[in-house]
């Protein structure tokens, strides 16, 4: 019988977190930044142990990352809609002051 290695759990914990940063809307950025720090301490233990999971351990590098990307893609968005929005506001009312 072929003896398997233990995979390692931080790399089970970075993909996690790495495919719930995606998932989840408003804490998203906080867990892709966890989840790479978890994918970081995996990948080195790894080296060290010889343990399996290294590609759980990038892929959730690579979900973090994707979804710190999304989340800051939608405040920039929510940002600039707000400033846009009143920014209307505030010609309509210079509009129509004007023409009174």
């Amino acid at each position: 019988m072929v003896e398997r290695g233990k995979t390692n759990s931080k790399s089970v914990i970075s993909l996690t977190l790495g495919i719930l940063s995606i998932v989840i809307p408003f804490i998203g950025v906080i867990l892709g930044i966890i989840g790479i720090v978890f994918s970081r301490i995996g990948i080195k233990e790894i080296k060290e142990t010889n343990e399996n999971g290294r590609g759980l351990a990038t892929s959730g590098f690579i979900c973090s990352i994707i979804g710190i990307v999304i989340h800051l893609l939608w405040i920039l968005f929510a940002i600039l809609s707000i400033y846009m929005f009143t920014n209307v506001e505030y010609e309509l009312q210079f509009i129509s002051v004007s023409f009174n």
